[in-house]
């Protein structure tokens, strides 16, 4: 299930979306999310997954592998189902003894389940068709109007890029050790819930020395190439919009506002 984790992965291409401003990904990632906390209807969830098909068949990702990413937080949406279904009054469906499963509770838990799925998809479409480097470009640029706040635009930037790039090795890290571990005995899948978090300790102690491992090795890299943050700082390439990216915009905000539009009007 770890290597089920596409958030933070990035896969190479040639498509429209892998040539597109960073920056012009993050704002129209950022605004979807917006749009999908602010649609609560059957109609409006099917439209936004219609167009983020549409959108993975245009990336070129194969859309198995977007989906495998799902496969993580099916327990999580399967948790919160039921509590909705049972403790959300109104319309009784099913009296299971002193559980009553309502209509009203049964849709707000889909209605949650779809909009967990957008998300996760959103983000990851974000993730897979654009490079660290150019993730940190991106959001240094968005951010630097604020440097003359004191706001160090580039160390965050920098900060949040490492974390996104780190994530996948983080994974695979576990996924070896969680291996290991298995072929020396350990049971995972087996025992009570509290048995099976006690089993999961022998994999955070290595993890942890792995990851303060990396991060020392990172650090040294960075300074043997005298990284010294964005002072004196050029780019081999720099980030220019191009007419591509205006469409993109363009029918992006035409779709995400003719929903809102159809959704409170």
């Amino acid at each position: 299930m770890i290597k089920d984790i596409t958030l933070g992965q990035y896969l190479p291409g040639e498509s429209v979306l892998h040539k597109s401003d960073p920056r012009i990904k993050i704002l129209l990632t950022t605004l979807l999310m917006v749009v999908i906390f602010l649609i609560d209807s059957y109609l409006g969830f099917i439209a936004l997954s219609a167009f983020l098909l549409i959108v993975i068949l245009v990336s070129n990702i194969p859309l198995k592998y977007t989906l495998k990413g799902l496969k993580p937080v099916m327990f999580i949406v399967a948790f919160t189902v039921v509590i909705n279904a049972f403790t959300t009054k109104g319309t009784p469906i099913l009296d299971i003894g002193m559980f009553h499963v309502t209509y009203e509770g049964l849709e707000i838990s889909i209605l949650m389940a779809f909009r967990l799925f957008l998300l996760i998809i959103g983000a990851s479409l974000m993730t897979l068709t654009t490079t660290p480097i150019s993730l940190t470009d991106g959001l240094e640029k968005l951010m630097s109007p604020f440097k003359k706040l004191g706001l160090p635009a580039h160390e965050i930037a920098m900060m949040m890029s490492i974390a996104l790039r780190f994530i996948p090795t983080l994974l695979e890290e576990t996924d070896k050790i969680m291996k290991a571990q298995a072929a020396r005995g350990a049971e995972f899948d087996t025992g009570s819930l509290v048995q099976r978090a006690k089993s999961f300790v022998p994999v955070l102690v290595p993890l942890f020395i792995s990851a303060f491992r990396r991060a020392d090795e990172l650090a040294t890299a960075m300074e043997a190439r005298c990284y010294r943050g964005s002072k004196g700082r050029t780019r081999m390439k720099q980030l220019k919009l191009s007419a591509v990216d205006l469409k993109i915009s363009a029918v992006t905000l035409i779709f995400l506002t003719g929903l809102l539009i159809l959704q409170y009007i």
